[in-house]
């Protein structure tokens, strides 16, 4: 079967007994950078060596089929650089591949960025989204945000430590310069950090540089209450547009919580 394995995020002591047997005795081991993997072993004192294949994002489609042949013989350990394969890393398409090919797949557990970063946040965990990396472009990365602005979840992002100062600027920008949020920094390295703050004050303190791997989690929006007379000019902004008075109500009713029945009659008296 397909073993995904999740690697430590920085601190090797966090790296879990079951991985380190897996390590010490897989025939094969599928890793997003064979260099790092070798590292790994060398780090948590592992003598074994087993066959190293290459999985990266530029391989991984055609890489897919091979490997699901090499799962059906002996069990295939696959690895990311650091935490779980497939979460913004190699493995998904692998994984996809070995479901419709009928191969088992299971999880050596382990540690997460994302999870980790959420958890010292200090902010909603209750429910929350996982939003990957931004995008590069500012156009780009502003239409990612804008798509999110009323996502009330917690969001957790991944950035780039020379697109950050940009991208707390972008969400300043498009969530408010108040919106909370919380940069992690080198999770459970040496040189860790947690800063929290609105958007506008960690924008302008990514501004003097920051190194290392970094998590961004930003609050999610405040529930928006609506009363019938911000129903009733929605409702109508829609009816002048081309929609039926019925139908319009509707989708209001359905996106504010409002009374579909008051909320009709409260716009069809102020059409007329």
């Amino acid at each position: 079967m397909i073993i995904l394995a999740a690697t430590p995020i920085g601190n090797l002591g966090d790296a879990s007994k079951r991985l380190v047997d897996a390590l010490s005795t897989a025939e094969v081991v599928a890793a997003e950078d064979t260099r790092t993997t070798v590292k790994l072993l060398k780090g948590l004192g592992i003598a074994h060596k087993p066959r190293l294949v290459s999985l990266h994002e530029h391989n991984e489609r055609e890489k897919s089929a091979e490997l699901i042949e090499l799962a059906r013989e002996s069990d295939l350990l696959v690895l990311s650089d650091a935490g779980m394969p497939t979460v913004s890393d190699p493995g998904y398409h692998l994984v996809v591949a070995a479901v419709d090919a009928g191969v088992g797949v299971t999880v050596i557990p382990g540690p997460s960025a994302v999870i980790t970063a959420l958890a010292v946040s200090g902010l909603p965990t209750d429910r929350f989204s996982f939003e990957g990396f931004l995008p590069r472009k500012h156009g780009d990365r502003v239409q990612a945000l804008r798509a999110l602005e009323h996502e009330r979840r917690t969001m957790v992002f991944f950035e780039s430590p020379n697109r950050l100062a940009a991208s707390l600027a972008d969400a300043a920008s498009v969530f408010g310069a108040d919106r909370q949020v919380v940069v992690c920094r080198e999770l459970t390295k040496m040189f860790e950090e947690v800063r929290r703050g609105t958007a506008a004050e960690l924008s302008h303190w990514a501004e003097g540089g920051v190194r290392g791997e970094i998590c961004v989690v930003v609050a999610g929006a405040a529930e928006r209450r609506f009363d019938l007379h911000d129903g009733v000019v929605q409702v109508l902004e829609l009816v002048t547009a081309g929609e039926r008075l019925k139908d319009a109500t509707a989708q209001v009713a359905e996106a504010t919580g409002l009374s579909r029945r008051e909320l009709y009659q409260a716009a069809l008296a102020a059409k007329n």
